[in-house]
C-alpha cells in the first residue's frame, strides 16, 4: 500500500465524501456525522435514559416529605444532589438543585461540540438571555437589589455584563452600554425607541425580542437543513405559535393597539399567515377561539369546559413533550439537544410541583404534572 502523505487534506477528503454520498444512496449526514458529534450524540441519548419515567413519578406522588422525595431521587440519575442541603428541604432548594444538574449536563455538551453544533447550543442559550434580561428590567423598575435579581437569573443566560443591566435608565442606554456586545445586540433593533422602563413597554420588549430570535434561530436551523431543519422546524413552528396565542390572549384588555400587537407576531409557525391574520382582529376570547379553531393541535386549548384543570400554558407543554419526544426517534440532528433541555425543564417544574402539593398539602392535585416517558 502507498505511504499516506504527511500533507494529506482530511478535510478536504471529507467534503467530498459528503456531496459523493448522495450517488451511493447513501443520505450525506449518514457519512460524516459521527465524525464530529458521534460521541456527543451517544452522551446525550445517556442523559435522556436518565430522564424519570412514569414509575419515578408514580412513587415520587407517594412521598410524605421533599425528604423521601429526595430519597427516591438519589436512587435516579440525580443521584446525591441534595446530599449537602440540610432538612427541611424547599422546594425552592429542589429548583435551584435540580437546574444545576441540567446545566452541568449542558455545559459538558457545550464545551465539546464543534461547528455547527456549537453555534445552535449558543442559539438555545438565546432564550434564557432574553428571560433573564427582562427579569432584571422588570425587577430594576420595582427597585430591587441587584444581588437578588441576579440570584433569581437563569444559569444558562447569564453573561458578563448582566449586573451593569441593574444601573441603566433607558432602552437606549441598556443597548449601547450592555447589550450591543451580546449575542442579542442584533434583536434589539425594534424596541430601541421605548424609552420609558415601564411594564406594558417590557413586555413588548419581551415579545419584540422572541420574535426576533425564534425567526433567526428557525432560520440557522433551516440552514443548517436536513433533519435538523425537519425537527427543529417543528419545534420551532409551536414555539412561535404559543407566543402569537398568549400575546393576543393577554392583550385583549390593554391599550396595546391593533398594529402595535401585529408586529409582535413571529413570521413563522403553522398559525402564519391566515391564522395570525386572524388572531390580529380578535377583540375578545371567542374570536380568538373562532381564528384558532381551523388548526386541530390548538383547537382545543381555549374549549370552554375541555379541561378546568388545565390552563392554556399546561396545554403547551404537553405539546411541546410530545415533539421533544419525538426528536430523539430518528438521528442525525441538532434537534435532540434542543429537545432534551426542554424535556428536563419540564421534569424539573414536574418534580418543584409535586414539591409544592407535598408540602402546601396539597395532594389532590398532585398528579397534575405533564407526564415525559
Amino acid at each position: 500500500a502507498p505511504p499516506v502523505s504527511p500533507h494529506r487534506d482530511f478535510a478536504n477528503e471529507r467534503s467530498e465524501a459528503t456531496q459523493a454520498a448522495p450517488c451511493c444512496g447513501f443520505p450525506a449526514a449518514m457519512m460524516t456525522y459521527n465524525i464530529d458529534v458521534g460521541y456527543l450524540e451517544g452522551l446525550l441519548r445517556g442523559y435522556r435514559a436518565g430522564i424519570l419515567n412514569s414509575t419515578d413519578y408514580a412513587n415520587l406522588t407517594q412521598c410524605e416529605t421533599i425528604d423521601d422525595m429526595k430519597m427516591h431521587l438519589s436512587s435516579t440519575d440525580y443521584g446525591n444532589f441534595l446530599q449537602n442541603e440540610p432538612s427541611p428541604i424547599s422546594t425552592t432548594t429542589l429548583a435551584q438543585k435540580t437546574t444545576e444538574k441540567l446545566v452541568e449536563e449542558f455545559n459538558f455538551l457545550r464545551m465539546q461540540a464543534v461547528e455547527p453544533l456549537a453555534t445552535f447550543l449558543d442559539y438555545i442559550t438565546y432564550g434564557y438571555m432574553i428571560d433573564n434580561i427582562i427579569l432584571v428590567l422588570t425587577g430594576t423598575s420595582h427597585n430591587r437589589s441587584s444581588e437578588e435579581l441576579l440570584e433569581k437569573c437563569h444559569p444558562l443566560g447569564l453573561f458578563d455584563s448582566m449586573a451593569t443591566l441593574c444601573v441603566t435608565q433607558s432602552t437606549s442606554e441598556l443597548y449601547r452600554t450592555v447589550l450591543v456586545d451580546t449575542p442579542l445586540g442584533p434583536y434589539f433593533g425594534d424596541c430601541i425607541s421605548l424609552e420609558d422602563l415601564d411594564e406594558v413597554n417590557i413586555e413588548i420588549i419581551r415579545n419584540t425580542l422572541y420574535k426576533a430570535y425564534l425567526e433567526d434561530f428557525h432560520a440557522f436551523c433551516m440552514k443548517v437543513g436536513g433533519e435538523t431543519a425537519e425537527v427543529m422546524g417543528d419545534i420551532l413552528k409551536l414555539e412561535a405559535d404559543r407566543r402569537a396565542i398568549n400575546i393576543t390572549v393577554n392583550s385583549l384588555d390593554t391599550d396595546l393597539d391593533l398594529k402595535s400587537r401585529e408586529k409582535l407576531y413571529p413570521t413563522i409557525g403553522l398559525l402564519y399567515p391566515e391564522g395570525t391574520s386572524r388572531l390580529i382582529k380578535a377583540t375578545d376570547l371567542d374570536a380568538v377561539r373562532s381564528a384558532i379553531d381551523a388548526f386541530p393541535d390548538y383547537r382545543g386549548l381555549l374549549s370552554e369546559g375541555y379541561d378546568d384543570d388545565k390552563t392554556i400554558e399546561d396545554q403547551f407543554f404537553e405539546l411541546e413533550v410530545n415533539l421533544n419526544r419525538l426528536a430523539f426517534e430518528q438521528q442525525f440532528h441538532y434537534g435532540m439537544y434542543y429537545a432534551f433541555v426542554k424535556l428536563k425543564e419540564q421534569e424539573i417544574r414536574n418534580i418543584v410541583w409535586i414539591g409544592e402539593c407535598i408540602s402546601q398539602d396539597q395532594r389532590g392535585r398532585i398528579n397534575q404534572y405533564v407526564p415525559i416517558f
